[in-house]
């Protein structure tokens, strides 16, 4: 079995390549770049996040990220995917980097995860998937949010023009404390107020 850090770096060269010979958006992989990773794997150690939700696992590369900072704390990654041979891709890789204990994956619809999520139910969310929804979900993804947790918006540079009225709306609320990290395609940082 390769070392998570071969994997990783097999993934990144893997995704450069895949996604330079695919212009539909819905094959590529889109995978976070490398300092991205390293920054959410820094917030799950920070935060102390032991239960951690992914919208958007693609073929798991930043899952793998998570999983591996979560599993150091006796935690693990719920990750949600709707596209099947994606869910299928990551679910060899996670099984490649013995993580199935940790990550435990969804082929579901997030909107449908996220209300049927317990409240308080996560201490980090990491999105990284339709933005179009990502207002539409934010009462969901406050109610789950954890007192004291963060949630990371990925292509929050990039991107910014689709999700401007939910990062703006973020930014507005009082309960919030947020940045911008200019890291990656932009990661979107919020840390909700309350004691953990």
């Amino acid at each position: 079995m390769p070392s998570i850090d071969t994997l990783l770096s097999e993934l990144e060269a893997f995704g450069v390549s895949h996604d330079a010979a695919h212009t539909e958006r819905s094959s590529r992989m889109l995978n976070i770049t490398r300092d991205t990773g390293e920054l959410l794997a820094v917030l799950v150690q920070a935060r102390g996040a032991r239960r951690v939700l992914e919208i958007g696992t693609s073929n798991g590369y930043s899952t793998l990220w998570l999983a591996r900072a979560a599993r150091a704390l006796g935690g693990g990654v719920v990750t949600v995917e709707k596209a099947q041979d994606k869910f299928d891709m990551a679910r060899a890789n996670f099984a490649r980097a013995q993580l199935q204990g940790v990550i435990g994956q969804l082929l579901a619809d997030a909107g449908e995860v996220l209300r049927d999520a317990l409240d308080g139910a996560y201490d980090l969310i990491f999105l990284d998937s339709a933005r179009q929804q990502y207002q539409q979900w934010w009462p969901q993804l406050d109610r789950v949010l954890a007192a004291g947790g963060v949630l990371v918006v990925d292509n929050a540079s990039s991107h910014y023009a689709d999700m401007a009225a939910f990062l703006d709306g973020i930014r507005c609320d009082d309960r919030y404390t947020s940045c911008l990290a200019t890291v990656g395609k932009g990661e979107f940082i919020a840390v909700k107020s309350g004691a953990w």
